[in-house]
């Protein structure tokens, strides 16, 4: 049988990966190899007990970072500026790392952590308009009109790439809700992710 643990101010078991078994354990494999990392993430293991939604999440990140229709930074910059729109520190710095990893300079990090707007990112005319309909994504999605999309299109973004970083932006506001209701989010200092770059 697996056991289950509590960490201080996680409001659900999470089950450990040296007592993960049969699908969970599969799917533990399966989140390895698409992160890329040596543990498996606890954003991951917040849904450990019930491997049907752990599945889900898996899907859903695995749609995003496993596909190439948007560059790895950019889809990186997404899930970290989504993430401080959302108040999600523990995403911030978890994706803010990853965003390092694929090419962010250390201003446009600092830009993610810091920025009021996101008009205050350091990122070319072309890219713009497509942080600003995410933007809009996690502050207002209804308030998303066509011109919005034209202003994307007009800058040079194909239907399916603006398609992809809506459904990232969209996918972080799941994530960054799941985080913070089981009660993860609350310091980016309870990412290990994050943390790598302190080693």
């Amino acid at each position: 049988m697996e056991t289950t643990t509590r960490q201080p101010g996680i409001r659900v078991p999470m089950i450990d990966e040296d007592q993960a078994q049969g699908r969970t354990a599969e799917l533990y494999e399966e989140i390895k190899a698409v992160t890329g990392l040596p543990f498996v993430p606890d954003m991951f293991r917040l849904t450990s007990t019930n491997p049907r939604l752990l599945a889900v999440v898996l899907a859903g990140y695995g749609g995003i970072f496993g596909g190439d229709t948007l560059p790895r930074q950019l889809k990186e910059l997404i899930s970290a500026w989504t993430s401080k729109l959302n108040g999600c520190p523990y995403c911030v710095g978890t994706h803010s790392w990853f965003l390092s990893q694929f090419g962010g300079s250390d201003e446009l990090l600092e830009a993610v952590s810091d920025a009021d707007s996101v008009e205050d990112l350091p990122v070319d005319e072309r890219t713009m308009p497509l942080m600003r309909l995410v933007t809009k994504v996690s502050t207002g999605a209804y308030k998303i009109t066509d011109a919005d999309w034209e202003q994307a299109a007009a800058a040079g973004w194909s239907d399916a790439e603006m398609l992809e970083a809506v459904f990232c932006a969209c996918l972080f506001a799941f994530i960054n809700r799941l985080v913070d209701a089981t009660g993860l989010g609350s310091s980016v200092d309870r990412s290990r992710i994050a943390r790598l770059g302190d080693e």
